[in-house]
């Protein structure tokens, strides 16, 4: 039986390499798919490259009839910020900005992880505003250490988004009601993890505890809506948006990122 800290499931070093293999899955199907964006695609046929790779890899895809989701990826394009669904309807366009998230389940463990990728030739705006969410999602990593509070992971997300501001002379909106969270044998466990707050905090983090990091900034408000697909939530005034994830173990030797590529 799995081992829990506070409701927050812990792995073994084997687990955690189990996971990692679903977490290499989840990375090839991101890469496939980055490859795939360009200007006349439909977020359809992305989404068809994903779902190819994953089966062919063994694995499932995790998004896929998940509360009844139509995608093996969610796609969500400009002022989309997470939950988008792919459609041939949807065809990207010189410009646009577009945010994967994508998961995996390969023997039971899940790996879950997303990516924003400009379509074409994206405006210096667009490509500040996805390095930031990246910036931001590799400090609150960083944060990811056995003995640490889980609010810390959210204190480093927000102090590097504000440094990353101050140097870009923009400011951005970190998205409020939208977090990471604990990840295992399902794609959503305890605990949820803010991408703001003070530090110190929550459960003290665990080694053998994987979490997904995940912030998502805007060019605007932090504040969202839902469209009436039920599904896609976009910025509440149209600003766009981006989406970095990883899959995190917490290890005694520190972070292991878990859906990272795979070293050459």
């Amino acid at each position: 039986m799995l081992k829990r800290s506070r409701g927050i499931q812990l792995k073994s070093r084997g687990e955690l390499e189990a996971m990692r293999a679903a977490g290499l899955v989840v990375a090839g199907a991101l890469a496939a798919v980055r490859a795939a964006v360009r200007p006349g695609a439909s977020t359809a046929e992305l989404d068809e490259i994903a779902e190819t790779h994953i089966r062919e890899a063994g694995a499932v895809p995790s998004f896929k009839g998940y509360h009844g989701f139509t995608g093996s990826i969610c796609a969500s394009v400009n002022e989309q910020v997470v939950h988008g669904i792919p459609t041939t309807t949807r065809v990207l366009a010189e410009g646009d900005l577009i945010s994967v998230d994508c998961g995996a389940i390969l023997e039971g463990w899940h790996g879950d992880s997303a990516v924003t990728v400009p379509v074409g030739q994206a405006s210096e705006a667009d490509l500040r505003l996805s390095e930031a969410t990246r910036l931001s999602m590799l400090a609150g990593i960083a944060a990811c250490r056995p003995g640490k509070r889980l609010t810390d992971i959210s204190h480093a997300i927000e102090l590097e988004t504000l440094r990353v501001q101050e140097e870009h002379g923009v400011e951005y909106g970190i998205v409020a009601n939208f977090g990471g969270h604990g990840i295992g044998t399902e794609m959503h466990m305890e605990p949820y993890i803010p991408n703001y707050g003070k530090p110190g905090r929550g459960p003290k983090l665990r080694e053998g505890m994987a979490l997904a990091i995940e912030p998502m900034l805007t060019l605007g408000t932090d504040d969202t809506r839902e469209l009436s697909d039920g599904w896609t939530v976009v910025t509440a005034d149209g600003t766009r948006a981006a989406h970095w994830e990883h899959t995190v173990a917490l290890t005694s030797d520190g972070p292991w990122v878990l859906t990272a590529p795979a070293e050459d």
